[in-house]
């Protein structure tokens, strides 16, 4: 039987110029069929053949080898690199990704209209990701234009037997509308998506004692600071990791989060236990542009930030699940619980209608004690 012959496909960066690698045992013909291929050259540093990696040429990769050779993207599609170096990732990375010749990406008036609009990265990583995976389910469809409210719903209805969370079809329901609203600039009258109905679910919230016992496990004083703003604060996880250090204004003892979600500006409190924790982490740390920063002085990760609360809530003994979004809630109940107003608790907040910030009464305890027990 005659062996099958493999070219495997790596990541290379050569003088800061990304590169696509092709590793394979000597064969006369996978070398000859290499030769076709344009600007390869040779690597002496990683001892391989390559070419610059760019989506037409990994396109006449796999079309080179059809049928000769098996193509291994294994490595390569798993550890694709976002950006380089200090680069922020953008919306321009999903242009130049190395894409399967089969699968189809988003249109370019999509990326186009997300800039235009300024849409958040995390807003549009959601976009592109919901309306290819509904490109893609159509793939025989050349043009996404001829797809329909009956194509539309039944895509919906695979996700929903497909047991999708309702926030999931939701937001492959919000990028369907923007690609045929937004980029198109159809009126949503001319097609009717029916959306789950949504789930009336309480927040999770945990006491002020826990809280304390949080802070208490947590040695280290930068960690800790990061606990008592999400905190103290009432901040979303993207919004802490964004602050500057500007943004603590100790004079009138507030803090100013910049472009926070629905690209908001607002004031929240700053807590005197806190500033003092903060001068202390300023001295031992010394940012220099974002009140956090990771080793290398661009903002602290949101990952490390879920990791520190799931770190000290375990130490702390807490056995619920605490997320940095379960302190914010805890924050405005305890407000609530204190005898602070709504409205009050909406503007620290940030949320932009009251009907949000009132989900908050259902679970503040205040005048519980006044209640008597049946049982009692």
């Amino acid at each position: 039987m005659q062996k099958l012959k493999q070219v495997t496909l790596r990541h290379l960066v050569i003088q800061e110029r990304k590169m696509i690698g092709l590793q394979f045992f000597t064969d006369k013909v996978v070398q000859a069929l290499v030769k076709t291929l344009p600007e390869i050259g040779w690597s002496r540093q990683h001892a391989m053949v390559c070419l610059p990696n760019t989506r037409q040429n990994l396109d006449r990769i796999y079309q080179t080898f059809k049928g000769t050779a098996w193509v291994n993207g294994k490595y390569f599609f798993n550890n694709r690199p976002i950006h380089t170096g200090n680069e922020k990732p953008t919306i321009n990375h999903y242009r130049i990704r190395n894409l399967p010749i089969t699968y189809r990406a988003v249109p370019e008036e999509f990326l186009r209209k997300l800039e235009v609009k300024r849409y958040s990265l995390n807003t549009a990583k959601t976009y592109i990701m919901m309306f290819e995976k509904f490109l893609n389910h159509y793939s025989k469809v050349k043009n996404p234009d001829c797809l329909g409210e009956n194509e539309i719903n039944q895509f919906l209805l695979f996700l929903a037997t497909s047991n999708k969370s309702d926030s999931y079809i939701n937001q492959a329901i919000n990028a369907i509308k923007f690609y045929y609203e937004q980029v198109l600039g159809m009126a949503s009258r001319f097609y009717y998506l029916e959306r789950p109905t949504k789930a009336s679910k309480l927040p999770d919230v945990i006491s002020k004692d826990d809280v304390k016992l949080m802070l208490k496990a947590t040695k280290n004083i930068k960690h800790q600071c990061i606990i008592a703003l999400l905190y103290s604060a009432g901040l979303r996880r993207s919004e802490l990791i964004n602050l500057k250090l500007r943004d603590i204004d100790s004079k009138r003892m507030i803090i100013k989060v910049n472009n926070g979600k629905g690209k908001k500006d607002r004031i929240t409190l700053l807590s005197n236990v806190l500033l003092n924790n903060l001068r202390t982490y300023y001295k031992t740390y010394r940012p220099k542009n974002f009140l956090f920063e990771g080793s290398n002085g661009e903002s602290y990760s949101g990952s490390s930030v879920l990791s520190i609360i799931r770190r000290s809530s375990q130490k702390a003994g807490i056995y619920k699940k605490v997320t940095p979004h379960m302190l914010r809630h805890s924050f405005a109940t305890h407000l609530l619980e204190a005898g602070t107003d709504l409205r009050t608790i909406q503007s620290l907040l940030g949320h932009h209608s009251i009907k949000t910030t009132e989900i908050y009464t259902h679970i503040a305890t205040k005048n519980f004690h006044l209640i008597k027990n049946p049982l009692d």
